[in-house]
């Protein structure tokens, strides 16, 4: 397998805008293809897009347009245009063509493996970063990392590929033990922060200090580990004191993608987090009333947009 030299991105929200960034900075504006619609990128390049203030120099591609295939394809839309970016950029993956998807929750690698191969889906957590997107204009800081891994048993032929890349770009990543476990833990992660920050409307400030909002991040992850356990994932309370950790060390003024989505009446990803939880605990029958409330104010929520 070939090293990579050419990579698209899908995407620019805050994470694709940092990842694109991250990227172009490390192997050079040629060889790093911001895929969008010919509507999209008049508008990003009449508009700009920037980073921590400055504006990036990407290389805008009309995915239809494009026609040689790619060596990576990172996918970093919300999960609703997940079918739409597959479909759009199908022409441009080949069973050589490494797949990361930078989406919360645990399903966006099966839908990439049911849409192409699963051994080329290399499983990814963006992690430990702390990223606000106001209009065309992306804050991150911490800049995080990439946690990677293939499950057990799957051929990690992607993944050597990828970490080789990344090794020579001096790209963030991690490998987790086992990387099932890891999404299971960043789910349990944003199911706990994302949400209150939404209902509370607050900021990671609001998480850091006692109050409800800090009370239902903790009793909304307690029931994620009780789903997870139910499901066969090792995750414990020493999953939610790291996580707490993490979020205890981000800026106060900081906030969730969440929190974002509601000041901004987009409609979030529920579905992901709570939602998730919640069909999980049906097929269990485990009883989680804290998820099942944020479930329901979120989606109170967004009926008023």
């Amino acid at each position: 397998m070939k090293a990579i030299q050419t990579v698209g991105v899908v995407g620019l929200g805050a994470l694709g805008t940092l990842y694109a960034h991250l990227l172009t900075e490390g192997l050079g504006k040629e060889h790093i293809l911001v895929l969008a619609d010919g509507e999209r990128i008049r508008r990003y390049e009449a508009e700009g897009v920037f980073f921590n203030g400055r504006r990036c120099d990407f290389r805008f591609t009309d995915a239809a347009a494009c026609t040689q295939p790619l060596d990576l394809l990172l996918f970093a839309v919300k999960f609703g245009g997940l079918e739409a970016a597959i479909k759009e950029c199908r022409h441009l993956v080949t069973r050589e063509t490494t797949l990361v998807s930078v989406l919360n929750g645990v399903t966006s690698e099966q839908v990439l493996g049911n849409a192409f191969s699963p051994e080329q889906v290399v499983w990814c957590v963006a992690q430990k970063m702390s990223a606000v997107k106001e209009g065309n204009h992306v804050a991150v800081s911490p800049l995080g990392e990439l946690a990677l891994g293939v499950p057990s048993g799957m051929d990690g032929s992607h993944l050597r590929r990828l970490t080789a890349f990344f090794d020579g770009i001096a790209f963030p990543y991690a490998l987790p033990g086992d990387i099932r476990t890891h999404m299971w833990s960043k789910l349990l992660c944003n199911v706990g922060t994302n949400q209150p920050t939404m209902v509370f409307r607050c900021g990671y400030g609001g998480l850091q200090v006692p109050g409800k909002a800090r009370e239902t991040m903790f009793a909304a992850m307690e029931e994620v580990v009780r789903v997870a356990n139910a499901e066969g994932i090792p995750l414990s309370e020493e999953d939610i004191r790291h996580w707490v950790s993490v979020i205890d060390s981000f800026p106060p003024e900081g906030t969730t993608s969440m929190a974002q989505d509601g000041r901004a009446r987009r409609k979030s990803e529920v579905e992901l987090f709570s939602g998730t939880i919640l069909r999980y605990a049906a097929k269990h029958g485990i009883p989680v009333p804290v998820n099942q409330w944020l479930y329901d104010e979120i989606k109170r929520i967004e009926s008023a947009y």
